[in-house]
């Protein structure tokens, strides 16, 4: 009998070992206008590293073998450990070197120097973008760890000693004390089973102890409905004490070496971020010291709020970004009735219009990273205000559906788990989670309202939006009503709305600024003046499809 079976063709290359940063050139130009002059080498290194077919693997492998909860040790100890593949402490490793956790908080240290300077919250968006493409689930407690960081200047003893560690690119993942361990990461426990967002519901309590070198010393009891990373060296938590709700500091390991009463209850088991621990905890008068004033503590986490959001709308652009590349890779190699899928007019119209949402995402992500290199400037620190919900709840609201039709684009493989084509259900799996993490959408439209409580709110945005004045009509108009709208909105109910309009305004002032005009046309028409449809690939013929497609390839 003869052996059967067949050829393989028609089947693409995997899109591995190539550089990320080299070949995104909307994130170069967008950082060469928010951060002229930026060293963009160590992006350049990050790219080639998270563009290898080794890291892709361990991406796949963190992602495979998921985290595996071990409550008491072979002897009946309490021990409270998640046990993660080697994989994962790989790409953390790779992440902290990277410096995409607390380290632009540091900017003014030697470790920092020559990495950004100025501009070091625009640097690290970049990476964090780059690096999202590769691996977005252990980004998670890099990213509260730059979150958390300057929130401990608030307690003088707990910064003195932790923040080296917190800045410092080595990563350590021991359950040691802090004094033993090169570098740090910290997590956030705010929500519980019957508040979710509302915070103010929280029961968790906390009684005094007396004080020592890190201030007023709590014992806290109660629970976490989400604890993610509970393998960092120390966490943020909420619970209420004498004065109401306030943020505390709670380390995993104890100065004296003793593990602190954190009770693992279980893992979550979520669509996705699978390679990631997201846990429920219990706290058995759990030791924590006191950061900020008691009573404070909404406040608290409502600025460390802001910096997690920020990194939502990042994730999410680099999650669109991989997902455009991939089916970029497959259209260009895969043939369908006779030509390649690339060169079908309608496949073009869904790639290109794809290619328009990946680009505004990404330059509306690093203009909001550019305000917190810049918050002592007023208009700064207004947009930053402004543009964080805005920009967390419109690029994050618009990854789901982004990741659907690039999926559809590689047809029935992009839907199976295995191998390279995998990558693009993972993608699928992880998308709606930005949208949800830090604040789901009706969470950022009250917080839009609260910034524009502000008076510097109106006046912030019509600043921005000078410059690109009269370069297309639709924009114009948008421009010009949304002003009024600001001063004038007071209601909820249509604040999601101007959620929308806002982010494609500013979406399309920068593009004026940084993308080319088969880029900037496309997008005003389609997005700003009504030529599209209710479904991505319905872009007017009139659109400059080569011109759209050349600069998001690749290849």
């Amino acid at each position: 009998m003869p052996e059967l079976t067949h050829e393989v063709f028609n089947q693409p290359e995997p899109l591995v070992d190539r550089n990320l940063f080299a070949l995104h050139r909307p994130l170069q130009d967008g950082l060469r206008f928010n951060a002229p002059g930026l060293d963009t080498a160590p992006l350049s290194a990050l790219g080639r590293l998270a563009g290898s077919a080794e890291m892709q693997m361990h991406a796949r492998l963190a992602n495979t073998h998921v985290p595996e909860l071990h409550t008491h040790d072979r002897f009946g100890r309490r021990i409270d450990e998640v046990e993660f593949h080697p994989s994962y402490h790989v790409l953390m490793n790779a992440a902290v070197q990277a410096g995409l956790h607390g380290t632009p908080w540091a900017s003014s240290l030697p470790s920092a120097a020559g990495r950004g300077g100025g501009h070091a919250h625009v640097l690290r968006a970049a990476g964090f973008m780059l690096f999202t493409e590769l691996e977005p689930a252990i980004l998670c407690p890099i990213s509260m760890t730059y979150a958390v960081t300057p929130a401990l200047r608030s307690n003088t003893g707990v910064f003195r000693d932790w923040a080296p560690l917190l800045t410092s690119r080595s990563y350590d993942p021991r359950p040691v004390p802090w004094r033993d361990k090169a570098g740090v990461t910290m997590g956030m426990g705010m929500t519980e089973k019957q508040g979710g967002s509302d915070v103010r519901a929280n029961t968790t309590r906390a009684e005094p102890l007396g004080q020592d070198e890190w201030g007023a010393r709590y014992a806290v009891t109660g629970h976490k409905w989400f604890f993610s990373a509970p393998m960092c060296d120390a966490f943020l938590v909420l619970a209420q004490t004498a004065s109401g709700l306030s943020c505390l500091f709670l380390p995993r390991v104890l100065p004296d070496g003793t593990r602190n009463a954190i009770r693992i209850q279980r893992l979550k088991d979520k669509l996705g971020n699978k390679a990631n621990a997201s846990s429920e905890v219990e706290f058995q008068d759990a030791t924590a010291w006191l950061v900020g004033e008691q009573g404070r503590g909404v406040p608290q986490i409502l600025e460390m709020g802001t910096m997690t959001r920020l990194d939502c709308a990042l994730g999410t652009s680099g999650l669109m970004r991989q997902a455009l590349s991939l089916a970029l890779n497959h259209t260009s190699q895969r043939m369908a009735f006779g030509k390649r899928l690339v060169e079908q007019p309608l496949m073009r119209n869904v790639l290109a219009d794809l290619a328009l949402e990946s680009e505004a995402s990404t330059a509306l992500a690093l203009r909001l990273a550019r305000a917190f290199d810049r918050r002592e400037d007023a208009h700064e620190a207004a947009l930053a205000r402004l543009l964080t919900p805005i920009a967390k709840f419109w690029i994050c609201k618009r990854g789901a559906h982004f990741a659907q039709e690039a999926m559809e684009c590689l047809g029935g493989n992009g839907y199976v788990e295995e191998g390279g084509q995998g990558v693009m259900a993972r993608i699928y799996r992880e998308m709606p989670l930005n949208s949800i993490w830090e604040g789901a959408g009706n969470i950022m439209a009250l917080d839009l309202l609260r910034a524009l409580r502000k008076a510097d709110a109106a006046a912030a945005l019509a600043q921005e939006l000078a410059p690109v004045r009269g370069a297309h009509p639709a924009l114009d108009r948008m421009a010009a009503g949304l002003p009024t709208r600001v001063e004038e909105m007071a209601s909820e109910v249509e604040a999601r709305r101007l959620a929308q309009d806002v982010a494609l305004t500013v979406q399309a002032a920068l593009l004026r600024q940084t993308a080319p005009d088969a880029v900037f046309d496309a997008f005003c028409a389609s997005r700003l003046g009504g030529d599209w449809g209710q479904a991505f690939g319905t872009l007017s013929a009139r659109t400059d499809f080569d011109g759209i497609l050349q600069r998001a390839w690749p290849h």
